[in-house]
Order: structure tokens, then C-alpha cells, then sequence
């Protein structure tokens, strides 16, 4: 994440436009609760038909409210799904997962 970072940075000082955007999580386990097979379903609907608001999305996919509720939410937090007022997006084409095993330096 560092380097991404200081990469971008120092692009954006040599007059780059730099437009990059990363959601990164701190380990592997919070990023398999957070890209459940559910949310990732969640994610897709979201991508290919947007979403008005979370009811409506709730109801397009079959899905209580309250689940659909929390999962949105937990989405945005990290990023991968945005909100314009009510109105929920997916504006990426893929989400790409990468780990470390090497230790970070």
C-alpha cells in the first residue's frame, strides 16, 4: 500500500494526472468477510444495474432488508461500493485480490 502511495505521489508531483483507486485490507481474513460470496453477488447486481436505494436492492436480489442493510454498509466502508445521496454504485470492473507472503518491509 506504502509504495502504491509514494508511487502516485510522486507521479502527481512530476505533472501525472494520477487516478488510482485501492481498497486494501490489513489481512486476509477481514477481506473473505468483507468479499462474502453474498457481497460479491451484492457487488455485481450493483455494477450492472446500479441501485436508487437500499430497499430497492434489498428487493431486486431477493434479500432481507436488514441483511442487504448491514452488507451495503460494510461495502462502503471499504470502499468498494460508493453512495451518491441514496443512490448506491459499483463503478469498478473487477476487483483484483493480491497477498503477501513475503514479510513487508
Amino acid at each position: 500500500m506504502g509504495k502504491r502511495f509514494v508511487s502516485a505521489w510522486r507521479r502527481a508531483e512530476q505533472g501525472e494526472q494520477v487516478s488510482e483507486t485501492h481498497a486494501t485490507f490489513l489481512d486476509l481474513e477481514t477481506m473473505l468477510a468483507t468479499l462474502s460470496p453474498r457481497r460479491l453477488e451484492l457487488l455485481k447486481y450493483v455494477r450492472q444495474h446500479g441501485a436508487t436505494n437500499t430497499r430497492e436492492l434489498a428487493a431486486a436480489i431477493g434479500r432481507d432488508y436488514k441483511n442487504v442493510h448491514q452488507d451495503v454498509a460494510a461495502l462502503e466502508t471499504s470502499g468498494l461500493l460508493l453512495r451518491d445521496g441514496r443512490k448506491l454504485s459499483a463503478p469498478w470492473d473487477e476487483v483484483q485480490a493480491s497477498v503477501a507472503l513475503a514479510p513487508v518491509a
